[in-house]
């Protein structure tokens, strides 16, 4: 992974604050955060696999999203934690590269599940009478296959782009972890062609998959008006946590990376959105608004 044209073989992370009682109190909540993450996740994936009830395709993907918030949230915040206590937040460059490249690849894995799910859930109230013909295990494993290799692609392009450039100084990175963005700044040459290549490919795989989504759950939503109302009811609901965990995710993804690889003072606040707090939201949406989910629990 080292970069045979750098002279850098550290990078600085500036962190989320230089206040002492601020970092101490972040410190606090984020291993908290972490934490509960790592419980809820978990706990999600024991109780599908245990409970053969929520064997179908629908606990098949949020099992999957489960698994992916766990790694996605453990890729930065536990780096994070431990710089809390550290004057010096240092990264070496193969360690910079290997944290971007895990983020991103399950970041993008994470974005093709949502989408995934959509359909899923496209198929399972506007075709309900095909559902199990159209969604068998078949599919569903071959959904999960793809959508594990497009994240695996993408990660691969996006880090490729960025070791290939020089870096000879500055070496600080105005965030709490590493990411593409954030680096390609410190390059020693030109990045506009780059930058145009980043957003081309994480900024139009988040606006597409967004719009496909949004599409989705709109056609479901008309279809819903058509439902007896105990079955729109659920519908609804399980509607409702899809897109709370979209609009979260999705809404970083394309205020980060659907722009040039300029600064902003909010670009911090999304990012522990991003890393931190979406991964811990997951489990607290699809259990609580969840009636199958609740029952496994208790049974479990």
């Amino acid at each position: 992974l080292l970069n045979q044209t750098s002279l850098v073989m550290y990078f600085w992370l500036r962190g989320l604050s230089v206040n002492q009682k601020a970092q101490i109190a972040m410190f606090s909540m984020f291993l908290i955060f972490y934490v509960l993450t790592l419980i809820g996740n978990i706990l999600i994936v024991i109780t599908i696999i245990y409970d053969h009830r929520l064997h179908t395709p629908m606990y098949f993907f949020l099992s999957n999203l489960s698994f992916i918030d766990v790694c996605h949230s453990t890729v930065t915040v536990p780096k994070m934690l431990r710089d809390t206590w550290s004057e010096e937040k240092l990264i070496s460059f193969d360690a910079c590269v290997t944290q971007m490249f895990f983020l991103h690849l399950f970041a993008c894995t994470e974005i093709f599940l949502l989408t995934v799910m959509a359909y899923d859930r496209y198929v399972a109230i506007c075709k309900p009478l095909q559902y199990m013909i159209v969604m068998n295990w078949k599919v569903c494993v071959l959904l999960a296959v793809a959508l594990w290799t497009g994240g695996t692609i993408h990660s691969i392009a996006l880090t490729s782009l960025t070791i290939k450039l020089p870096y000879c100084g500055p070496d600080e990175i105005d965030n709490f972890f590493s990411d593409v963005p954030q680096v390609i700044k410190l390059a020693c040459t030109d990045t506009h062609v780059i930058e145009i290549l980043i957003v081309s490919n994480s900024g139009l795989i988040s606006v597409v998959c967004f719009v496909v989504l949004v599409v989705s759950y709109a056609v479901i939503l008309v279809s819903l008006r058509q439902q007896i109302s105990k079955g729109r009811r659920k519908a609804l609901s399980t509607c409702a946590a899809h897109l709370t965990v979209v609009t979260l995710f999705l809404g970083h993804c394309i205020f980060i990376y659907s722009r040039p690889s300029t600064s902003l003072p909010e670009d911090k606040v999304v990012s522990v959105f991003f890393t931190a707090v979406t991964p811990l939201l997951n489990p607290i949406i699809y259990t609580l608004r969840n009636e199958e989910m609740k029952s496994a629990f208790n049974k479990l």
